[in-house]
């Protein structure tokens, strides 16, 4: 595509600065718009325009990212009062980067499509620094010829992208599936360092026995570190974002007729956090509550 074009970009989160950034070193033009505003001025020296509402991000016909929270925010920077919908028109594509329910991207396609625009979904796995190293891993859907048009921009972003095929509601799928992999993940290594400790036996060097034998890889490996070290923040993803997470895995195991025993439990042991006012830490923050079951004090 033609670097010259400028590229709409809309959510400067954790994720979505970095993202941003790397889209503009590499060449490309951005309009940027973030709720709170000073984190598109922070962007300013690089080189985006900053836009007043997310319409003003968009130009006719062209390609808008967005990094959202959750799905009620992204679809109100389409749909609501200010939102771009109508203005990205004829042939423009919106390359949804948020974690939301496959039903909201179905939604968002079909709003697309009565309006001669396409619907990408692009759900991405990473924390803010794997973002910023452009090591994120890609999950990408939608019609052909968008999925096409955004390939360069995901390149640029990530370290791999795998294709879903032309439906945007299966990246989601995967994405939700992949989040409720990583949770479960989190809550076993809880439990089995809690067990450990209980016992007398350091937490931190079982970590390292099960990382580098049975369970090599980055999410044993660099999540296992942050829990058996007590480290919960700076939150790299917020529990409360976990606990979003789970809740539209369980949307969409009900919606799908799947039972998820282990996805009740999560969203239970997520809410426990929340109630704990736990929210703003990691989601391995959920160890704490592992621990206090344990009878084990401190968060490590």
């Amino acid at each position: 595509m033609d670097k010259d074009q400028t590229i709409g970009f809309i959510g400067l989160g954790q994720m979505g600065k970095p993202m941003a950034a790397n889209l503009l070193s590499a060449g490309y033009c951005l309009r940027a718009y973030n709720r709170s505003a000073g984190r598109v001025q922070e962007l300013g020296a690089a080189g985006v325009t900053p836009a007043a509402k997310p319409v003003e991000a968009v130009a006719s016909g062209g390609i808008v990212v967005t990094m959202i929270a959750n799905d009620q925010a992204l679809e109100e920077v389409v749909q609501g009062m200010g939102g771009f919908g109508e203005a990205l028109g004829e042939g423009g594509v919106h390359l949804s980067m948020s974690t939301v329910a496959p039903a909201t991207a179905r939604r968002l396609a079909a709003y697309h499509a009565d309006r001669g625009s396409a619907y990408v979904a692009a759900p991405v796995f990473g924390r803010p620094e794997a973002a910023a190293a452009r090591k994120l891993w890609i999950c990408v859907a939608g019609a052909p010829a968008a999925r096409s048009r955004v390939q360069p921009l995901l390149e640029v972003l990530g370290q791999q992208v795998y294709d879903f095929g032309d439906n945007p509601a299966s990246a989601n799928v995967v994405k939700l599936a992949g989040n409720f992999l990583i949770v479960t993940a989190l809550e076993a290594m809880a439990e089995s360092f809690a067990l450990a400790a209980k016992n007398g036996v350091d937490p931190a060097r079982f970590a390292t026995v099960m990382s580098e034998t049975l369970f090599g890889g980055p999410i044993y490996q660099n999540y296992g570190r942050l829990i058996a070290s007590g480290i919960y923040e700076p939150a790299g993803f917020k529990l409360s974002l976990g606990k979003k997470d789970i809740d539209l895995v369980q949307q969409t195991a009900n919606e799908s007729r799947v039972p998820m025993p282990l996805a009740s439990l999560l969203h239970d042991r997520l809410l426990s956090g929340l109630a704990r006012n736990r929210g703003d830490l990691d989601w391995t923050a959920l160890a704490l509550g592992v621990r206090e079951d344990a009878g084990l004090s401190g968060g490590s």
